[in-house]
C-alpha cells in the first residue's frame, strides 16, 4: 500500500534528491506532503514565515538557527530540494556511509558547527557560544554564571589558546557523544 502513495505523487528531482540526500522513495514522499503542507500560498517555496507551523523548532531555543539552515547565502525562500538537503543531516545512519553523506558523523558535526558559527569565519567565539547558551538557558541562570559556563567551555576545548574553537577541536570536544542518535528525526525512521 505504501507503493502505491508514492506512485500517485510527482516529486519533482526525486530520483536526484534520493541520490543526492540518501533518502528513500517513501522518505522523499513524505517530505514532499509535508513541505507541501507547509506551503499554504502553493507557490512551490517557502518562507521562513511557513516554518512557524512547526512546533518542535517553535520549543527548540536554537529554533531559528536551525529554520536559518534551510536559506543558505541569505535566500529569502527555499525550495524543496534544499529542504531535503538540510533535513538530509538528521536522516538517521544506517550502516557503514562514507564521510560526505549527508547523514555521516562528519557532516552532521559540520552542521552542528555552523550553528553556533553564526559569522561563519571557521570558529566559534566566546560571544556566540554566550549566545547560545542564552538562548538554551534563558533567564534560569544569572548573567554572571553564563559567562562561568562558557569560559569553562572554551578553557577545555580550545587546544591552540585564541580563545575560539575551531572544528576541529568543536569535533574532539563532542567525540564522546552519539551525534548520530542525537541529530535524528523520528519522521525519517
Amino acid at each position: 500500500m505504501g507503493g502505491q502513495t508514492s506512485q500517485l505523487f510527482t516529486v519533482p528531482e526525486q530520483q536526484e534528491i534520493m541520490k543526492e540526500t540518501g533518502f528513500s522513495e517513501a522518505n522523499v514522499v513524505r517530505l514532499y506532503q509535508r513541505f507541501q503542507a507547509l506551503d499554504k500560498d502553493e507557490k512551490g517555496f517557502l518562507s521562513k514565515d511557513d516554518f512557524e507551523g512547526i512546533g518542535e523548532l517553535a520549543v527548540n531555543p536554537i529554533g531559528d538557527r536551525i529554520i536559518d539552515a534551510f536559506f543558505p547565502d541569505g535566500r529569502e525562500t527555499t525550495d524543496f530540494r534544499t529542504f531535503t538537503r538540510v533535513l538530509a543531516h538528521f536522516r538517521p545512519v544506517e550502516g557503514p556511509g562514507g564521510s560526505q553523506n549527508a547523514n555521516s558523523r562528519l557532516s552532521k558535526l559540520k552542521f552542528a558547527f555552523q550553528l553556533y558559527d553564526q559569522d561563519k569565519d571557521g570558529k566559534i567565539s566566546r560571544a556566540e557560544i554566550l549566545q547560545v547558551l542564552r538562548m538554551m538557558i534563558g533567564i534560569e541562570v544569572t548573567d554572571e554564571q553564563l559567562e562561568s559556563i562558557t569560559d569553562r567551555t572554551i578553557q577545555e576545548a580550545d587546544k591552540d589558546g585564541d580563545n575560539a574553537i575551531s572544528f576541529e577541536e568543536f569535533a574532539k570536544s563532542v567525540e564522546k557523544l552519539n551525534i548520530e542518535q542525537k541529530m535524528s528525526l523520528r519522521i525519517l525512521k
